[in-house]
């Protein structure tokens, strides 16, 4: 068995924790449908019996928190002598009937409510009573504990790819991490001195870097296609302060409709994505009377995992672009979103600068809580980096089981921070693309009027490829 080492969070991991305010939290959540018609043994017991047994197989989901004191760096890892599953694994029914809007509706209680600092930063429901004889799951964990690529990844190792399969699953070897034990304090002090040390030269490169993309942007030939700036979004009713709840709005589509619509025009499945997105946007601000006459703009998370890299640990930066709901025709409005997306990725390698690194790499912890404290008091008067996050986050082709029940759709629930009360994560699972739009209900009272509006923009698309000759680029 490895040696104990004292675990201490990334930058990366960290600054998620830092991050949270009173109303806005750090954990993402999922709602998964289950078919057990063919598992007659399927129950919450059994259920509860499978997650006890592949719990040792990820040992993270039995770690807790150590905070350093007065948050002066990162925290650690470790052990939680009295975890307990059946404190992290319970259950619930779904109102009548049962359907997906009152799933929706109870996932968001659910998510409603801070994961406890005090024990492993994760918590899952077992739900009854959903229409059609089916159950649901419901899980939230930290995003301190894996990013999304890496969550779908986890996701598959807590799975079984078939439904009467006994056999432990593949397990990749940055799960098998070894229990992490308590750091002593003449380490916490020499980890401290490191850190600064560490934090001041990478200040020092941070700032280099940004007076060099000042300096060569300044010159750099400008194109219509440039990412937005900061304050380039218009604001919007639902870019305010974040109450205390949350709501989840479900929709599904066909992955091969939307792969015809990538193969046609020559783009990529997440610029078909985006162009959903913006033209759901369109018709539904359009419905409300407040379109704006500015383009809104997306904050999309870019992966920045290599391939084959199986760790869990936070692997992410972002890029702001335009979602052309500015413009009105189906096919021009991908076309700008692709060059948009294309202009902003190469931009991204070129400057490699993003604001959450920066600031993680930079603060320390109660720094950075200060400063989103802050923002919350001041968040009308702040430029918008965007409208909303987007995320899109590839799960697998193939149908996943748990306990025998056949997992049928995964509606994903992301964070919401002040000045974005609404949000969108996609999956893509077994031949759909399922969207989960999480919203402040008290401030987006129409969501599921939104996430309607995500079909017919997909029939527009899909018109196109009958109308257009082909390639947007």
């Amino acid at each position: 068995m490895p040696k104990k080492t004292a675990n201490q969070l990334s930058d990366g991991d960290s600054v998620h924790l830092s991050m949270e305010t009173r109303n806005a939290w750090g954990h993402v959540a999922g709602l998964s449908i289950l078919d057990a018609s063919e598992a007659p043994e399927f129950c919450f017991e059994k259920l509860l019996s499978v997650i006890e047994e592949r719990i040792k197989l990820v040992p993270r989901f039995t770690w807790k928190l150590q905070e350093v004191p007065f948050a002066l760096d990162r925290p650690y890892w470790v052990d939680c002598p009295e975890f307990d599953i059946r404190k992290h694994v319970l259950r619930i029914g779904v109102p009548s009937p049962g359907g997906l809007e009152e799933l929706g509706e109870l996932a968001g209680k659910l998510n409603t409510s801070p994961l406890r600092r005090n024990r492993p930063l994760w918590e899952m429901w077992y739900i009854e009573g959903v229409q059609g004889g089916k159950a649901a799951m419901f899980m939230k964990s930290h995003h301190c504990l894996m990013d999304g690529q890496a969550g779908a990844g986890l996701s598959e190792v807590l799975c079984d790819l078939a439904p009467d399969s006994t056999a432990p699953p593949l397990i990749p070897e940055a799960v098998r991490e070894a229990h992490p034990r308590a750091p002593e304090s003449s380490e916490l002090t020499l980890n401290f001195l490191r850190n600064t040390i560490e934090h001041s030269r990478k200040t020092t490169g941070h700032l280099g870097g940004a007076v060099r993309n000042a300096f060569t942007s300044r010159f750099r030939a400008k194109d219509e296609f440039e990412p937005p700036a900061m304050g380039d979004a218009p604001r919007l009713f639902f870019n305010g302060a974040v109450g205390d709840r949350r709501g989840l709005a479900c929709a599904s589509l066909d992955l091969e409709e939307m792969k015809q619509v990538k193969k046609h025009f020559g783009v990529t499945l997440n610029d078909v994505v985006l162009e959903l997105v913006g033209a759901a946007l369109r018709r539904w601000l359009l419905e409300r009377g407040e379109l704006p006459e500015a383009p809104l703009v997306a904050i999309c998370p870019i992966s920045l995992r290599k391939e084959g890299d199986q760790s869990l640990d936070n692997q992410v930066t972002t890029v702001s672009l335009s979602l052309a709901t500015d413009v009105e025709d189906a096919d021009d409005r991908l076309r700008r979103i692709h060059l948009n997306a294309k202009r902003g990725k190469e931009v991204v390698e070129e400057d490699n600068l993003d604001f959450l690194t920066v600031m993680s790499q930079s603060l320390w912890p109660a720094s950075i809580n200060l400063m989103m404290r802050a923002m919350e008091r001041t968040v009308d008067d702040v430029p918008l980096v965007g409208n909303l996050v987007v995320s899109n986050v590839r799960g697998t082709p193939v149908p996943l089981y748990t306990a025998g029940a056949r997992i049928e759709s995964m509606y994903p629930m992301s964070i919401l921070q002040h000045g974005q009360a609404l949000n969108l994560t996609v999956v893509s699972y077994m031949g759909k693309v399922d969207f989960g739009f999480t919203y402040e209900p008290d401030i987006v009272e129409d969501a599921w009027a939104l996430a309607a509006q995500v079909r017919p923009a997909l029939e527009e698309l899909l018109e196109a490829t009958r109308t257009s000759q082909g390639r947007v680029s």
